[in-house]
């Protein structure tokens, strides 16, 4: 499945929350949202751009995916459909 393209910064920290980000401060137009599901804390900087930028979604996308232990395109079947 293709990133859908009209996501916004804060509908992504929401589909995140699935996995146990939660967020933890904001600064200007970026939040940063903090995950120990695995343990270790995990943080990630999502922008509160509308929409967020193909590019810049999928590499958020990626680093959760490494941390979940499971592959990108698992991550992004569960999150958007």
């Amino acid at each position: 499945m293709k990133l859908p393209r009209n996501v916004n910064g804060d509908e992504l920290a929401r589909l995140l929350g699935k996995y146990g980000y939660k967020t933890t401060r904001q600064t200007g137009s970026h939040m940063r949202l903090t995950s120990s599901a695995k343990g270790a804390e995990h943080h990630i900087t999502i922008p509160r751009h509308s929409p967020v930028k193909v590019g810049t979604m999928s590499g958020i996308l990626k680093d959760v995916a490494s941390y979940l232990k499971m592959t990108y395109q698992q991550l992004v079947d569960d999150l958007f459909q």
